[in-house]
């Protein structure tokens, strides 16, 4: 079996699961906490590069992280380890804090 094959039946359960109610995230389920989280988001997007995801904005949000050279005090560890932190939201922060001289902790 392919690894494509393995991957789609995990999909479809995460998105039923969701679909629910049963998704991990606090956002998902309480239509309170996505509003706060919007607003949030909406607030610190512009100092953070273009392409990043709702999700990604909100997990730098939540980590109180709300301005590009803030990112310097953390690891890209710590940084993959957010709920909605993904590999493309920490490539584009390290391209934009490169391009500034900077980088993630060591």
């Amino acid at each position: 079996m392919s690894s494509n094959a393995t991957k789609k039946p995990v999909k479809k359960k995460v998105v039923k699961r969701a679909a629910r109610g049963m998704s991990d995230c606090p956002i998902v389920a309480d239509s309170t906490a996505r509003q706060a989280a919007n607003t949030a988001t909406a607030k610190i997007k512009d100092n953070f590069p273009l392409g990043l995801s709702r999700p990604a904005l909100r997990a730098l949000v939540g980590a109180k992280l709300t301005r590009l050279p803030q990112l310097t005090r953390v690891t890209e560890r710590q940084l993959s380890q957010l709920h909605g932190m993904g590999p493309k939201a920490i490539e584009i922060l390290r391209v934009a804090l490169r391009a500034q001289g900077k980088s993630f902790q060591v």
